[in-house]
Order: C-alpha cells, then structure tokens, then sequence
C-alpha cells in the first residue's frame, strides 16, 4: 500500500508530461520550423553535425508518445489530439523544407540526402530500439527527461526535409523512398512506446484484456508488418547488391596488378532488363586497350538475371615523379624508371 501512491503520482507526473507535450501550439511549430530549416541546411552543405542538432530541437516526438498512450490508455481524446498535431508538424516540416527545396534548387543532393533514400530492415530496427528507449525516458521516474533525447537516432525530420528537397527537384522516387523512411520511424516509434508504457502500467482501466489493448493498436501492428516485410526485401536486395559489387571490385584490383601503375578509382554498375553493364575507372600510366579489356570482361562474375555483361574501362592518364625522376609516365616516350 505504501508503494502505490508514489507509482501513481509517476503516472500522473508522465501523463501530464505527454499530453502537454502532444499540444499543436505556436512553440510546436517554431521549434519544428526551425529545425527543418537546421536540417535543410544540414543536409545542403553535407554536414552530419548540423543534421543532429536539428533532430535534438524537433517537436515531432511529443506527439507520437502521445498517440502511443492514447492507445494504450483508452484516450481517445487525446489520440486525436496527438495525432492532429503529429498531422500539423509534418505539414509544418514538409512545407518549410519544400520552400527551401525551390529556393536552392541550384544546389546538388548530397550524400546526407541519399543516405535517407535507401530505407531499409536496419531503419527499423533503429525506429523501434530509439522508441522504446524514449519512452522508457518518458514513464521512468528515475531518469530525466533530457534522456528521451535519445529517439533522435530515428531521424524524424532528416528524413522528412529530404523527402521535400527531392520532391521540390522533381526527383519523385527518391522523394517517396526519404518519405518511407520517415513512415517507418514514426510507426515503430509508436509501436514500440505503446509496448514500453503498456508494460510500464498505462492500462487504462484495470482488468483489461490484453486482446482489447491489441485490437486498438491493431492498424499500427499490421503498418509495422508490411513495413517490416519491404523494407526486408529491400535489406536483401541491398545487401545481394553490395557482396556483387565486392566481387567484381576484387576481381577488377587484381586486373590492376598485371597493369604496371593501374589503380581502380571508381566502379558502377547498371542493370537493364538482362543487359549489366559494369564501368571501372582506372588511373593508369599506359590505357586499357580493347585486346585488355576483351580479356577481362569474362572473369567479370555477373549478376543474378543478367545474360549479357558489357565492361568499359576509362584510363585516366596519370604521371608519378619521386626527385630521382619518373616512377610512372602516361607519356609514351618515358617508360618506367630502372629500380
């Protein structure tokens, strides 16, 4: 009896925390306003830094921990809320982000950008791992409400922002991969903090049935699922691509050895249809001729559903000097230097 007391004022202390913070007012949108444009920035100029300050002052996580314990509380009124306000933040980053998109339209997408046009199994695991740890932050008594900063691994506004940008550039696909990604984390955000308070006591009314609680957050469950079952698929796809272009590498470094001064700088590779066509890049004293790369191209391994690979080598001239004169030459009349 002397213990429950103190549970509930917990509770009552959390609940309140989160039905403040899940309120669509003028500090919501200025905060996530001004990440978005931290963010935008962040990712124009390429810098990993300024990307995470962006997501440590987003608002965007209030919300969601508020329409995990609406549904765990049989709250109703406060998961419309929550998600109302969810709703408007996004407008609010989308929006902000897609100006900026128009406005620098001139500037070209950055690694920080593709880097969240590639979702996948791992995101996930990220979104529900930063999730529950959020939540944990939010419901422990023990712990200050600084440590909820520990969700901006999943990258709510990042992802967002990228989304805009492309979708301002035209660049539709990559818009709705950026836009999935962040999909995903607010999903298992949300799933996993619905778990977390759920078994931190956020029951609502007593005697409840875990098959209730389950039916409400039913539509979050089966989302994950599907999620869960693509961004797999697109795991493996990934991850097939990466162990292929590892073996071509490897095979295309040791074809740099038989050419005296060769070194692989860049490798791509297109598939189309059955077609595979594989780009390397050398730097080299003397060219890849056509006798060179007619010998190459059938060790070249091929990928999975390609009948016909074509390799193109592109020799990029290149002369290195040491004070005892050339070591290698891409001019023809100066050959190697005795050793």
């Amino acid at each position: 009896m002397m213990t429950s007391a103190p549970v509930a004022d917990a509770h009552s202390t959390a609940t309140a925390n989160i039905v403040a913070n899940s309120q669509f007012d003028v500090a919501y949108v200025v905060m996530n306003g001004l990440a978005t444009i931290i963010a935008c920035y962040g990712l124009f100029s390429n810098s990993p830094a300024v990307v995470i300050g962006a997501m440590i002052i987003a608002m965007l996580l209030g919300p969601i921990s508020g329409i995990a314990l609406g549904l765990v509380d049989k709250d109703n009124t406060l998961l419309l809320r929550a998600l109302g306000t969810l709703c408007g933040g996004i407008a609010v980053v989308y929006i902000t982000a897609f100006v900026l998109g128009l406005v620098h339209r001139d500037l070209p997408l950055t690694a920080e950008i593709y880097a969240r046009t590639s979702p996948n199994l791992m995101d996930l695991m990220i979104g529900l791992s930063g999730g529950a740890a959020g939540a944990y932050a939010m419901i422990s008594p023990r712990l200050s409400v600084a440590f909820v900063g520990v969700a901006i691994a999943t990258a709510l506004v990042p992802p967002f922002a990228s989304s805009a940008v492309c979708l301002a550039r035209g660049e539709f696909t990559l818009a709705f991969e950026a836009f999935l990604l962040a999909l995903t984390n607010i999903v298992a955000i949300q799933v996993a903090s619905s778990l977390v308070m759920w078994l931190g006591g956020f029951r609502g009314a007593p005697n409840t049935r875990p098959v209730s609680e389950f039916r409400r957050n039913l539509l979050s469950v089966v989302l994950l699922g599907m999620l869960a079952i693509f961004l797999a698929i697109q795991f493996r796809r990934v991850t097939e691509s990466n162990v292929y272009e590892a073996s071509v590498r490897t095979t295309l470094n040791a074809a740099a050895t038989d050419h005296t001064g060769a070194y692989l700088t860049d490798l791509r590779v297109q598939k189309t249809g059955d077609r595979e066509l594989v780009v390397a890049v050398y730097r080299t004293p003397t060219p890849f001729t056509p006798a060179d790369v007619a010998a190459l191209e059938p060790k070249i391994p091929r990928m999975r559903g390609a009948s016909e690979l074509e390799l193109r080598i592109r020799s990029v001239p290149v002369t290195v000097a040491s004070r005892s004169g050339y070591i290698f030459s891409s001019d023809v009349t100066d050959h190697l230097r005795p050793q």
